[in-house]
């Protein structure tokens, strides 16, 4: 053996022991502040400086302490909230969020096999059931940041209250079935990643969300929005068919939905999504105007004037829909022939003038829609002042 190699070799011997003896002081000296109960915090700088040496990586002694000097921060603070003296509430959540940290690391390596491969887990139930006292705060955590926009911090806290139910530190405890509050925390979740417009984490809890039937509505909106920034057209459509028949009143689905098949030329569904809206609602004017819109483009002028009557007998207001009936009559005209059906073809102008003339009183600016309307009105009608002032509108 050379005298260089023999000289490391002695180094390494004397630094060995060292190295030791240090982290038995700073294990010492954490558990005799624990003890004290007095500077938490310093006990657990003592711990995390030990675990920044890789060789301590699996030292269950330090966890326990950390843990320790941990749940003592919390203690103090969660005493001076109850006091209601000065505490800074977000530092007391991420307190107790780091006491699960600890204490599911130091499980991982409890349950590692020793050499021979046996496993003897010595930790696992007792840390559960001091941990399951805890857990409701995480989910308190959660709506607090939540509360404040604060949605990617609320997200954590929400995925980490979830993730109990994956971790093995908690085996046995089956919280997805036996905590009522498990859904909602999926759903609220589910909320503050559509808030941070992140699809993928939108997607995460979506089905243990929708068991939250109380919001299972916004739920499937969220989904579908979710869908529409992945850019899935198809999933997109899927969403948005669930969403309307579950909840065929809710605002967001009707109109979505409508317009995805109308961009697909897919009008027949989407007069069957408009019935369905009626017969859901009798009494909403968007779900007529869309039939009556529908039917329009559909060629079905007849029915198309029925949903217009019928819609305006009690909402009068509406610009649009005077603008679909009377189009409607102008189409069942230029049906006709102009030679055999003269007198047919003059009613129907005659009936398309009211409506027409409304449309431009109520959307005076609309001369693109109205001009040409009435302009084939009046020249049809031989109503030459009319007929003049639109002519000098369009020639303008």
């Amino acid at each position: 053996m050379t005298k260089q190699l023999t000289t490391a070799l002695l180094l390494i011997l004397l630094i060995t022991p060292c190295l030791t003896n240090a982290q038995k002081k700073e294990l010492s000296q954490a558990r005799s502040i624990i003890k004290s109960g007095n500077d938490y915090g310093r006990a657990e700088e003592l711990m995390k400086g030990l675990l920044k040496d890789s060789t301590n990586k699996d030292n269950e002694k330090i966890y326990l302490l950390w843990f320790e000097a941990v749940r003592g921060q919390y203690n103090q603070a969660n005493e001076r909230l109850y006091l209601k003296q000065n505490q800074d509430t977000a530092a007391f959540f991420n307190l107790n969020r780091r006491m699960f940290t600890i204490l599911e690391t130091l499980d991982s390596i409890d349950m590692r096999p020793d050499k021979k491969g046996r496993v003897d887990i010595e930790y696992r139930q007792k840390h559960a059931e001091i941990l399951n006292v805890y857990r409701p705060n995480l989910f308190n955590a959660g709506t607090f940041h939540l509360r404040k926009g604060e949605y990617q911090t609320a997200y954590e806290y929400f995925e980490q209250y979830i993730d109990c139910d994956n971790q093995p530190l908690f085996t046995g405890r089956d919280y997805l079935h036996k905590d009522n509050k498990m859904k909602e925390a999926a759903y609220w979740a589910t909320y503050a990643a559509y808030k941070m417009n992140d699809a993928v984490l939108t997607l995460r809890h979506r089905h243990m969300a929708l068991n939250d039937s109380a919001k299972a509505n916004f739920t499937l909106q969220y989904i579908a929005e979710a869908r529409r920034w992945l850019n899935d057209k198809e999933l997109y459509v899927k969403a948005l068919e669930e969403g309307f028949n579950r909840y065929p009143t809710f605002s967001y689905f009707f109109p979505r939905l409508i317009d995805a098949y109308s961009q697909e030329g897919e009008l027949e569904k989407a007069l069957q999504v408009t019935d369905k809206a009626i017969e859901a609602c009798d009494t909403c004017s968007l779900y007529y105007f869309a039939k009556s819109t529908i039917l329009l483009r559909l060629g079905r002028y007849q029915d198309c004037i029925d949903v217009c009557k019928r819609l305006l007998s009690f909402c009068p207001e509406l610009a649009e829909v005077y603008f679909n009936a009377g189009t409607s009559y102008i189409n069942l005209a230029l049906e006709l022939n102009e030679r055999k059906d003269k007198k047919k073809i003059r009613q129907l102008y005659q009936e398309a003038l009211p409506y027409m003339e409304q449309y431009r009183r109520l959307a005076p600016k609309e001369l693109e829609k109205w001009g040409s309307p009435l302009y084939r009105i009046y020249f049809n009608l031989n109503m030459g002042k009319q007929f003049d002032e639109i002519d000098r509108l369009l020639k303008q």
